[in-house]
């Protein structure tokens, strides 16, 4: 009898132990992968930015997670969705990377997501607008971490058309994130009682705006919307500026979604009175500042709000690790999801199912040169958007997940 017992202890001993290892963390390793655009047209405000904002959330963390050493990898995915699909998956099925972080275009992204679903991964998505992340494409292994297409319209153009904008004309790039923030904005703008006169579409990196301009000046719509980022957003306003758009005529253009590297590189004598959204200001309050100026003495520069998102989304997936012991998608997923996420990037913040994280947005205006204090000071706060009215209700049955 005393055998038995003996050997029945020892028999449910190893499955315990058998059991723990299993759930716990997969190769004695927890690794982040950084898939990001190092060396093009939104490098300015994700690239090595955003890997500088992992690794020190990486750091911050310790190095280790559950007692066990974590490892990043990057890679430039250079904006073509082949390039990002072939790292993506030999760091899936080859470099045991767990979690794939920013990516920042959405066409490379929409691929992406599919593998990561397919090899039963995580990827958490940094400056990707596009809604079809969250609607027909959605899969219970990704999250869109910063902002969507939606949350961009409900700021932006709400707050235009009620300052008179009725009348609109967009400059879109050709390609899901231009697509789909246009579409929205439209949607948005016809539900405040506005109008949207026409569009025109032009190439991802583009130098002469001169033509697109044209068309749009001859409109004769209120607001000329830029549906695009970057260097691309950059190139706009400085040929708005010289076709004389930008100095508060009856036409004026605005951009649906500005970097604060964007007004860097335009000075505030072109960018000085854009209204803008964004979750991130790093001279907000103190916690910001204290990031940002760690964030600084690395880059030399502010951290925009994707770098200062991918820091926050790194330390959430570390922390949900941490309180379950694995690093098992379904369970890290779950932990996510039902963890409210409150820190110097996302205000009253929280992971929707369908993976969009909710949180508070900031109407800001940029500030004049006469305004502005000295480099870096560009914004000016106009309002608190509450997440409830920033992000929009999902749709029924746009996400079958």
């Amino acid at each position: 009898m005393r055998a038995l017992i003996a050997a029945a202890v020892c028999t449910i001993g190893l499955t315990a132990t058998f059991s723990a290892s299993a759930a716990g963390i997969s190769n004695g390793v927890v690794k982040i992968g950084v898939l990001t655009d190092m060396s093009g047209p939104f490098s300015d405000w994700s690239g090595n930015g955003s890997l500088t904002a992992v690794q020190m959330a990486v750091a911050d963390f310790g190095g280790k997670v559950a007692g066990l050493p974590i490892e990043i990898v990057s890679a430039d995915h250079q904006n073509k969705t082949d390039v990002g699909l072939s790292i993506a998956r030999q760091w899936y099925e080859n470099g045991k990377v767990d979690a794939i972080f920013d990516i920042s275009n959405s066409v490379v992204a929409l691929a992406v997501m599919g593998l990561t679903k397919e090899k039963n991964k995580i990827v958490v998505l940094g400056g990707v607008s596009t809604p079809r992340v969250t609607e027909d494409a959605c899969t219970p292994n990704s999250i869109q971490y910063i902002y969507d297409a939606n949350a961009l319209s409900n700021v932006i153009g709400k707050a235009l058309v009620k300052q008179g904008g009725k009348s609109w004309y967009f400059i879109t790039v050709d390609f899901a994130f231009g697509i789909g923030l246009e579409k929205t904005t439209t949607t948005v703008v016809e539900q405040q009682g506005g109008k949207v006169l026409g569009s025109v579409r032009h190439p991802l990196n583009t130098a002469d705006f001169s033509s697109y301009l044209l068309k749009a000046q001859a409109s004769g719509a209120n607001v000329i919307a830029l549906a695009n980022s970057g260097t691309d957003t950059v190139n706009a306003i400085k040929g708005a500026s010289e076709f004389g758009l930008s100095n508060g005529g009856k036409q004026h253009v605005t951009s649906l979604l500005t970097f604060i590297t964007d007004v860097n590189s335009m000075g505030l004598d072109q960018a000085g009175g854009l209204v803008l959204t964004t979750p991130f200001y790093w001279d907000a309050d103190d916690a910001s500042r204290k990031f940002a100026k760690r964030f600084f003495d690395r880059t030399k520069r502010m951290p925009t709000m994707v770098q200062a998102g991918m820091y926050s989304a790194v330390t959430h997936y570390l922390q949900a690790i941490a309180a379950t012991g694995t690093d098992d998608t379904a369970t890290v997923m779950a932990k996510m999801k039902s963890t409210p996420i409150n820190d110097f990037f996302s205000r009253n913040g929280h992971i929707r199912h369908d993976g969009l994280a909710l949180h508070d947005m900031y109407l800001m205006q940029v500030k004049t040169t006469g305004e502005s204090k000295g480099p870096w000071d560009y914004y000016k706060q106009i309002t608190t958007v509450p997440a409830s009215e920033a992000f929009s209700p999902e749709k029924p049955g746009a996400c079958k997940m």
